[in-house]
């Protein structure tokens, strides 16, 4: 609304209040009229003071500016994060972590999420961002206690919830094993060196064996001697869970390198049913014949029967050819490089790798064998898996394909967790560290599905840098000295996030 003023036929001029919301002027109130322009002028005040109190607008003495603004920082107690809190803290009750009474476990696995540094540096970062006090020696008394009584708890809370979200019993998990290096060289009853699948060789480090649910939702975890064979890790971890949840059918798929004869056995006389994937070169001569004698398609699969009783299921993809191809090219180049630069010796003429594509003449010249070139090339495309199930050939290639899964978990708790190097020495310690990465990567993972229900675009990892944008305003009314608190929202993706999870 606003005050307009209409010169008459008469020669007054009327002073009206006129409205526009509706698209068309509209004359609400005339406040009167006059030819004195001392009159016109009082009008034209009565007619603002009539629409401020009937707007309830409060006209703003701009000259005072400074001062109130100036009296407003004065009044402020803290500046605070509160992002991660609204966004991720509340995934983190509503999956049930809650549970656990303990304020700062939820404080330790949410900062793993936004900010994962060493336990030092984690308390100065609820300290400055979070205004949440708490020293070092407090942070590994509770780890102490974590992982004596609360660590199995964890792992019920993270189980029951996975079943809500597949809406159904878990028949089918997956395995899968990785290497966790330190940042030392003394070796102990649990860190020891072995072979390191981050190259870490002379670190010493531990294997984490994962139990992961279709979907990728983590089931369950243990860890191992860092020399320990990894397809030795296998049972205990799947045997502990069978009997915690007393689940009487239990499939598991894991990948090839845990693939060993006693794997499988122990497989089949716990009563599991298994999908393995195969090393289909290692397989009997015979087996292997069979193989190269089949004329699969682009997608196409084969079955054959292997001497134990178990399905070797084949399948063929061109793209896998391709890439086998390709692979094969890069190496061979690589070999035809070093041999012109005489770098090869006889040391390296072994079955490591592509270095099986060479072979030795005479006694000092070490050349590429175009027979296990040609050889080599009838394997590309083909894919193998072993399984004692009864599942059609489409739905085991479809369930093994689901591994990937728990890869993703591992490179997500190694980058975005920063899960290594750990710097904790005493073995209960490393195991509630573990503790708290399996519960911030089970909210990461929740927080993932939400974000796919709801049809965002975002990330977990863009929801949780935007949440770290959002702070909350802490200050004291002048006056009366109450505290208040004001959650602070200015940007466009504040507002979506804050739209999507409702805070």
């Amino acid at each position: 609304m606003f005050v307009r003023r209409k010169k008459n036929q008469s020669g007054l001029v009327s002073i009206q209040v006129i409205d526009k919301s509706r698209g068309k002027y509209r004359v609400v109130k005339t406040m009167g009229s006059s030819a004195d322009e001392q009159q016109i002028a009082a009008l034209v005040v009565k007619g603002e003071l009539w629409i401020r109190e009937r707007t309830g607008t409060v006209e703003f003495d701009f000259e005072q500016a400074d001062a109130l603004f100036d009296r407003f920082v004065a009044s402020i107690s803290s500046i605070r994060i509160i992002g991660p809190s609204l966004l991720l803290g509340g995934i983190f009750d509503a999956i049930g972590f809650n549970a656990i009474p303990d304020e700062l476990f939820r404080k330790l696995v949410l900062a793993r999420l936004c900010y994962p540094v060493s336990k030092l540096k984690t308390t100065e970062y609820l300290r400055r961002y979070e205004g949440y006090i708490v020293d070092e020696d407090q942070v590994y008394r509770y780890l102490d206690k974590l992982n004596k009584t609360q660590k199995r708890q964890v792992q019920c809370i993270s189980y029951k919830h996975t079943l809500q979200v597949l809406n159904q019993q878990i028949s089918v998990v997956f395995y899968d094993v990785t290497t966790l290096y330190f940042e030392i060289k003394q070796e102990d009853k649990l860190r020891k060196a072995g072979f390191s699948k981050e190259g870490r060789h002379q670190n010493p480090q531990i294997l984490l064996g994962l139990l992961v649910s279709a979907g990728g939702y983590p089931l369950a975890y243990d860890i191992f001697q860092g020399s320990k064979f990894e397809g030795h890790t296998m049972m205990p971890v799947l045997n502990l869970f069978r009997r915690k949840y007393k689940l009487s059918q239990l499939a598991v798929v894991a990948d090839a390198g845990l693939l060993s004869g006693s794997n499988i056995e122990a497989l089949r006389l716990n009563g599991y049913q298994y999908i393995i994937g195969a090393r289909l070169k290692t397989e009997s001569a015979g087996t292997r014949a069979a193989i190269l004698r089949l004329t699969l398609k682009d997608g196409q699969s084969a079955e054959l029967l292997r001497d134990d009783g178990s399905r070797l299921i084949i399948n063929y993809a061109q793209a896998r050819a391709l890439k086998d191809n390709d692979n094969r090219q890069r190496a061979i180049r690589r070999l035809e490089k070093l041999l012109k630069t005489g770098k090869l010796t006889k040391s390296q003429i072994n079955n490591k790798g592509y270095n099986r594509l060479l072979k030795m003449e005479g006694e000092i010249n070490i050349m590429l064998d175009a027979q296990k070139i040609a050889i080599d090339s009838r394997w590309d495309g083909l894919k193998g898996y072993i399984t004692n199930t009864t599942l059609t050939m489409q739905e085991i290639i479809s369930n093994y394909s689901h591994l990937w899964q728990i890869e993703k978990a591992f490179r997500i708790a190694k980058t975005d967790l920063n899960l290594r190097p750990i710097y904790h020495r005493l073995q209960h310690r490393i195991e509630a560290h573990l503790c708290i990465a399996f519960t911030a990567y089970k909210v990461y993972k929740e927080l993932e599905r939400l974000l796919k229900e709801k049809k965002s675009t975002l990330s977990p990892e863009k929801a949780i840098e935007i949440a770290k944008t959002i702070y909350c305003i802490h200050a004291r009314k002048p006056k009366s000295g109450q505290p208040i608190a004001k959650v602070v929202i200015t940007t466009d993706e504040q507002r979506n996030l804050a739209d999507l999870f409702n805070f």
